[in-house]
């Protein structure tokens, strides 16, 4: 009799034991992160961004004028801030890119992406096919010196105090990606 009950408590120990494994590892999610920091990859939807760098741009720079064609001179108080991504869509269907990016500072201010006419410019709302990366093959973001598509930002100065900084990358209901930017 008393082998049974000890053949009985076993069984239940490990019955118990694999709820409790079961459990445990669907609490852990997908383990795609929602939140990372720059230069680590966030998927969103299907596609996988990465923030390759981000820095304030100078109008006076000769390489930052390229980043910031087509933007009026910043207002006093402020400055440009770039923010260099890769995407890459690693599935066999098309996905859209977010239309959006936005940045917060750890007051709650967002700032919205600009429009941008550089050739450097991150194509919001582009379709990528099966395979294909952000910047595409060939394409000056791709070959510069960066090799990033740039998103640009205006930003006053006292954000520079209000760090963390954080990218928003938008996504369907609970899959939306967040970077922590290096600043």
């Amino acid at each position: 009799m008393m082998k049974n009950h000890r053949r009985l408590s076993t069984s239940a120990l490990a019955a118990l034991m694999l709820v409790l494994l079961v459990i445990g590892v669907s609490a852990c999610g997908s383990g795609e992160p929602r939140e990372v920091e720059e230069g680590e990859v966030v998927t969103v939807g299907k596609l996988e961004y990465t923030v390759i760098f981000s820095r304030y741009l100078n109008e006076n720079d000769a390489e930052d004028v390229a980043y910031l064609k087509g933007q009026q001179p910043v207002k006093d108080g402020h400055n440009y801030f770039g923010v260099f991504l890769q995407v890459f869509n690693p599935n066999h269907s098309s996905f859209t890119v977010a239309h959006t990016l936005t940045i917060t500072d750890s007051t709650g201010k967002r700032y919205k992406a600009l429009p941008s006419e550089s050739e450097y410019a991150f194509p919001f709302s582009s379709i990528l096919t099966e395979q294909e990366p952000i910047p595409s093959n060939d394409s000056s973001a791709q070959s510069g010196p960066i090799v990033g598509a740039v998103a640009v930002f205006e930003l006053p100065e006292e954000v520079s105090s209000n760090r963390p900084l954080l990218l928003h990358i938008p996504g369907a209901p609970g899959d939306s990606g967040t970077v922590k930017l290096d600043l």
